[in-house]
């Protein structure tokens, strides 16, 4: 993993991860990520490169409502750098800036039926709790995961 450096991203990181999302999770999923995210909170969130190429990414934010709470929106790993500790990489500098900023919980959320994702936020330490039924909308539940800090 030498080979990887993580930064603070950047709004122009938007256009690196759309290219690439979609692909990364075999089907439709860069509606979830608009720009706004990357415009409004890209120095909270992180950026990973292997040479020039993106091998992943964490889009998340200290919560201006909730200023206990840090957020993970969106998390991906190119997948050839998956199964080698990047991912934990991206949330373990996440987590350390929440606690630096004295924020005392990180949370997320995903789809019931990702269970890579699900175990890993088990393994990472966060408690996960759901399917909360109708979580986003009507017909759309989400699993919950919760990190006390």
């Amino acid at each position: 993993m030498s080979d990887v450096s993580i930064r603070t991203a950047r709004p122009s990181d938007h256009a690196r991860i759309m290219a690439v999302c979609d692909d990364w999770w075999g089907r439709p999923i860069a509606g979830v990520l608009p720009r706004l995210f990357l415009d409004h909170f890209h120095a909270s969130s992180l950026t990973a490169e292997a040479g020039e190429e993106l091998a992943g990414f964490l889009v998340g934010f200290a919560s201006p409502s909730r200023p206990e709470e840090s957020y993970v929106h969106f998390v991906g790993v190119a997948p050839e750098h998956r199964r080698s500790g990047l991912a934990s990489r991206l949330y373990e500098r996440f987590v350390d800036a929440a606690r630096r900023q004295e924020r005392t919980v990180v949370r997320a959320i995903t789809s019931p039926v990702n269970e890579r994702s699900i175990a890993f936020h088990r393994a990472f330490g966060f408690e996960v709790t759901g399917p909360h039924a109708d979580y986003e909308a009507p017909g759309v539940d989400r699993m919950v995961f919760e990190l006390r800090l």
